[in-house]
This record gives C-alpha cells, structure tokens and sequence, in this order.
C-alpha cells in the first residue's frame, strides 16, 4: 500500500474483486454462447466459476476477516469445493467430447443436432 504524507493512495476494496469478479463471468458467458467449438465451451464454463471463487473468498475476507484472532476459511472451503467440482466437470467433459469426436470426427456442436439416443 502506497502512502504519501499519511494519505492512503492505493486501497483495494471488494467493490474491486466483485468488479473483476464481474469481469471474468461476462467473459466467461460471452464465451459460452459465441463458441462452437466444444473446447472453447469447457473453458467458457471455467471462467465462469474462477469468477464464482473469487466472489467466494473476497466476500469471505471482507464480509468476516476472523473470529476470536483466527481467519474464518468459508470462502475458501468453498472455493476449494467449487475446483474440485470444476476438475470432475472437466474431465467428464473430455470424456464427452471425445466419444463425440469418435462418433462425427469434429468437436463443433452445431453438428451434434444428427445425434440420436
């Protein structure tokens, strides 16, 4: 933190992590609907929820900072909880796409309109 004359020059507050929090799900949202390339799908839904982890653990550290001299770890359980879920969605994902590729020879899901179950 930068002080010049006992003024506070640079204070980083959660309105900053919510607006990049904010950032990063409109990209991630952008992504989803725009790509039709499964990959570029996938990675749309990760931004998404590294936008969730990091609303997660600012509101954690700005909402409660600690309790009886010890840092509450919600946000931070939380976040932990939401990349293992991101790690098992991915791989199922693969899995998906990569029968889907076996099956059409392309991972544009446009084409997964002929599919039949």
């Amino acid at each position: 933190m930068m002080m010049l004359a006992g003024v506070n020059l640079v204070s980083i507050g959660l309105q900053h992590y919510l607006l990049l929090g904010a950032l990063l799900f409109v990209c991630g949202l952008a992504t989803i609907l725009t790509k039709r390339n499964a990959i570029g799908i996938l990675i749309g839904v990760e931004l998404v929820l590294n936008a969730a982890n990091l609303n997660l653990v600012a509101f954690n550290r700005f909402a409660h900072a600690s309790a009886g001299g010890r840092p509450l770890l919600d946000g931070e359980i939380f976040a932990v909880f939401v990349i293992v879920l991101a790690a098992a969605e991915a791989a199922v994902a693969l899995a998906i796409f990569l029968n889907f590729y076996n099956n059409i020879a392309t991972i544009d899901v446009e084409q997964g309109t002929a599919l039949k179950g």
